[in-house]
């Protein structure tokens, strides 16, 4: 298998990730094809998961808006993945161009490429760490030269939790990152469920077992498994939703069903 020019040394091309799954999701050219194969495959059970992809990034885009509408203008985004199209920086810059910006993922190609579009960016930085450990995105220089937590910030957790297991702790984890923010920060956050998808559980499950043999399992949580994240803020309205009904800023009627699997919601700390 020939290894791509921009592909960072050390990088076992012959695993997916899903990063670059989503990547490939997206439409964006940073994958592997150990990655699209495997893309494609989860795509034969669910054959909407670009829609999916998408509706999280527009839901996303959304709620950066809400963020810089309600003068919060710095924004730690955990599980960024590789850089696409409107992100996070972008979106904010757009309403205040003053908006700071940290991305963290595991990923070694989403921090090298996030590194890559970040280049001689001040007000935005990458933080290679794992979300199974706070203390370690907290205390890294990156967001300690950008953040203040004395102030409020926008917390992203979008399509990231689910790929943590139980074991893992994932609500701890987020609640100690909640439990240094400043009242008035925001918890945005996206996670899929086995509820809103149009298809039956057993055809869904196909997808999480694609997931599973690649040894990255897609843990489906409940909306009230999900609900549970927000713990220690208020679910701004319209409160846990599909993502397309979040605030939505076009007809939702034109959604295609796909795109109501799973859950978005936004939280704010009092």
């Amino acid at each position: 298998m020939e290894r791509p020019a921009w592909a960072p040394p050390g990088i076992d091309i012959s695993v997916p990730s899903v990063s670059r799954m989503y990547d490939f999701y997206l439409g964006g050219s940073h994958n592997f094809e150990v990655d699209r194969e495997a893309a494609r495959k989860a795509m034969e059970f669910m054959p909407g998961l670009p829609k999916i992809m998408q509706a999280n990034r527009a839901f996303m885009r959304r709620a950066v808006r809400h963020a810089v509408d309600n003068d919060v203008t710095q924004f730690l985004d955990i599980g960024s993945g590789i850089p696409t199209f409107g992100n996070v920086h972008e979106v904010a810059r757009a309403a205040d161009p003053t908006a700071r910006v940290v991305y963290v993922d595991h990923d070694p190609v989403a921090v090298a490429h996030s590194r890559a579009v970040l280049e001689g960016d001040e007000g935005a930085a990458v933080v290679a760490a794992d979300l199974r450990k706070p203390a370690d995105i907290l205390h890294s220089p990156e967001v300690t030269r950008l953040l203040d937590l004395e102030r409020p910030v926008a917390l992203l957790l979008v399509a990231v939790l689910h790929f943590l297991e139980d074991e893992d702790r994932p609500h701890e984890a987020v609640a100690e990152l909640i439990a240094a923010l400043a009242p008035g920060s925001l918890v945005v956050l996206t996670h899929a469920s086995y509820e809103g998808i149009p298809l039956s559980e057993e055809q869904a499950g196909g997808t999480v077992g694609v997931y599973r043999n690649i040894r990255n399992p897609l843990v489906m949580r409940s909306g009230d498994e999900i609900t549970r994240f927000f713990e220690g803020t208020e679910l701004v309205e319209p409160g846990l939703v599909p993502m397309p009904l979040w605030r939505p800023d076009s007809p939702v009627e034109e959604e295609d069903p796909f795109a109501f699997s799973g859950f978005a919601g936004v939280g704010r700390k009092a």
